[in-house]
């Protein structure tokens, strides 16, 4: 089914040097430690079935999990956070660190409708500059009597020609690795902050609700994961409630909380945020796991989920795909694989029809005639899947782009086939591909010269992930578009591990303002560099 409209495209861009008031404002945060960000031992204590406090009866409404911002474009971003019980959200903003010169905007009232979470549109921003906020939650019926403020961070895209630096990886929380503290509990997300992106980009499976956390999990070097538990995660998520939950879940994390408090999220999902491998209209009869077995009633109650819990800006269809500029150097797509695709199939139709449909016609219009329009420097395009590597998805089934016959694009190739040769067309020139899913970092580079289809111009495509999952890989591509793997983080045949290793992954972006040229850096959960190349611009 697709939206009955198109997203209004989000406009703008980033950056600038770190300032002395941020690096106060970060030791200021930091330095709080587990007494301002662990989660509150009420909060543990209270938790019901659904994992959700119990309302607080008396009391003043207190900020749960943490502050967030998402959206963020030149005047404007979207906050969020969540409330111990029903309240109306207030957001002040500064450029100063020391709330100098204060703003106020007053935002909705939350309740259990909402799980207590809440968002608010901050407009009439600063371009260019790093806004200093603070959220607390009043008392709806004692309007000024308030819990306590949490603060956070982040920076608008500038109008003119600056620096951008922004993170991208994917996959948090997967094949049962919960919160460890002995291990470090989530910490690629401090090596993350580590860097001071400007922002962040998840690539989706920011959850995995089909991912139940067990207490154990036993390593394969003889040592035992230790999983921090929570009643929403001890099975799959069906019902809004245990969607939300596993969101939760991955706030609890003090790392987590304190990076989403200094670095704007932009977000897309990907399947776990539902269930592995989902397409609409599948049905679960074979997985005893699910009580409902229609996929299109949980991709429901996840999507609802999301909005609640993302700061990703509201749309009338909850629409995920949507375009983000960030200034004269770079234009940000985020893709939706999920909600448009036919069934996972053998991939092979000659022409397209829905059952070849992976973005669909109306997304793939979308993002040709954005891209089109765009005057930035470089095009980033944001897909939760990889162009060219093989995932399979069962027998003769496969559930990303590529079919495995290295031949001519058939079937969700040839959406791929036609937004290339439309870029090169219309010289649409300096577009990068990022993408996450596969567990493993990566580069790639596509070139006709190499491919079976060769109606465009050479490109690269970067992987990175898992943020704390299972990692795996290296796979094997597709040669259809002529993808070379220049770099991979894992060895082929190398054993599976997880975030007890440092095989956890996280990717960077840098636009240099003087030159244009990009530069992509991968890391490792330690925040050690572990690969870098250099682009540069095309020439007009």
């Amino acid at each position: 089914m697709q939206p009955s409209r198109d997203p209004h495209g989000i406009s703008r861009r980033s950056t600038g040097p770190v300032s002395l008031s941020r690096r106060a404002f970060s030791g200021r945060l930091l330095a709080a430690g587990a007494s301002s960000l662990a989660l509150p031992a009420w909060l543990r204590a209270q938790s019901g079935s659904t994992g959700a406090p119990a309302v607080i009866l008396g009391g003043r409404p207190e900020v749960s999990h943490g502050v967030m911002s998402g959206d963020v474009t030149a005047d404007s971003a979207v906050i969020w956070s969540r409330a111990t019980r029903p309240g109306r959200m207030v957001v002040e903003w500064s450029t100063h660190p020391d709330f100098r010169n204060v703003r106020r905007k007053i935002g909705p009232v939350t309740g259990p409708e909402a799980d207590f979470t809440a968002k608010t549109l901050l407009t009439h921003l600063p371009a260019g500059e790093r806004v200093f906020y603070r959220v607390r939650f009043e008392d709806r019926g004692s309007p000024g009597e308030a819990g306590a403020a949490v603060e956070g961070q982040l920076l608008t895209a500038p109008k003119t020609r600056k620096d951008v630096l922004f993170a991208w990886s994917g996959d948090t929380a997967g094949q049962g690795y919960g919160i460890d503290s002995h291990y470090g509990g989530m910490k690629t997300y401090a090596s993350m902050l580590g860097v001071q992106p400007d922002f962040f980009v998840h690539s989706g499976d920011s959850i995995y609700a089909d991912n139940p956390i067990a207490a154990e999990l036993k390593l394969p070097n003889g040592a035992v994961w230790r999983n921090e538990l929570d009643p929403d995660k001890s099975k799959v998520a069906e019902t809004v409630a245990e969607f939300r939950g596993s969101h939760r879940y991955n706030l609890r994390d003090p790392q987590v909380r304190a990076f989403n408090a200094h670095v704007p999220m932009l977000a897309q999902w990907d399947d776990h945020e539902v269930r592995n491998n989902w397409y609409p209209g599948q049905k679960l009869n074979e997985d005893a796991r699910y009580r409902e077995k229609s996929v299109d009633v949980l991709a429901a109650n996840a999507r609802r989920a999301f909005f609640d819990y993302m700061p990703i800006r509201p749309s009338a269809d909850s629409i995920i795909y949507r375009s983000i500029a960030r200034g004269p150097l770079c234009d940000l797509f985020f893709l939706d694989l999920r909600s448009y695709r036919g069934a996972n199939n053998a991939n092979r139709q000659a022409t397209r029809s829905h059952e070849s449909d992976f973005m669909g016609t109306t997304q793939l219009e979308w993002l040709k005639k954005s891209m089109k329009a765009s005057r930035a420097l470089w095009k980033v395009v944001l897909t939760d899947m990889p162009l060219s590597l093989l995932v399979g998805d069962g027998a003769n089934r496969w559930e990303a782009w590529a079919n495995g016959d290295n031949g001519v694009p058939l079937g969700r190739e040839l959406e791929i086939a036609d937004l290339l040769a439309f870029l090169k067309a219309h010289s649409i020139h300096n577009v990068i591909w990022l993408t996450a899913d596969v567990h493993y970092a990566a580069s790639h580079h596509y070139s006709p010269s190499r491919a079976k289809f060769t109606e465009f111009n050479p490109f690269w495509e970067f992987v990175s992930g898992p943020l704390h999952a299972m990692s795996l890989g290296p796979g094997a591509m597709d040669q259809t578009f002529g993808p070379e793997a220049v770099w991979t983080a894992r060895p082929p045949g190398a054993p599976a591990s997880g975030p007890y290793t440092a095989e956890q992954y996280f990717g960077t972006v840098r636009i240099d303002a003087k030159s244009g040229a990009l530069s992509v850096t991968h890391y490792n959960r330690e925040g050690a560099r572990l690969w870098s190349r250099e682009l540069e611009p095309h020439a007009a």
